[in-house]
């Protein structure tokens, strides 16, 4: 799966390295599932919708390095939403927010195989499937 920062975290970190400007980084980073592409901005209108459903917490190993593709960190545990309640469509994205409603995306990417969700389902997603990279 390939991540692309948000316009709002691309603007956080530039203003940080290379103004000054402070950016303190959220205490807890949280996992969102989407049916469409959240997109630079970091849209949060195709978020799942189902009272059994919520964005999860994630956390990230440490920073690693390779020669070739660059610095990158993944999801440490498995991560397993709740039972869908309602059809939930084709989930195709997914979101790094720093919050667990509201907030601010900071990195979203499409997922390799979209899943449609009915009634009944859950979504997994196994520790080292998010990589986010830098390059």
């Amino acid at each position: 799966m390939d991540f692309a920062k948000t316009a709002y975290l691309e603007k956080k970190l530039l203003d940080h390295v290379l103004l000054g400007e402070n950016y303190t980084p959220p205490a807890a980073l949280y996992l969102a599932l989407f049916t469409a592409n959240p997109g630079r901005a970091g849209a949060q209108t195709n978020e799942i919708s189902d009272p059994a459903y919520a964005r999860l917490p994630v956390t990230f190993t440490a920073a690693a390095d390779d020669d070739e593709s660059g610095s990158y960190c993944e999801n440490a545990y498995d991560i397993e939403f709740a039972q869908a309640t309602v059809d939930w469509g084709t989930v195709t994205h997914v979101m790094v927010m720093d919050a667990e409603t509201g907030g601010n995306g900071l990195y979203y990417g499409a997922l390799e195989i979209a899943k449609l969700i009915g009634v009944g389902d859950f979504v997994r997603v196994p520790a080292g499937e998010l990589v986010i990279k830098e390059d």
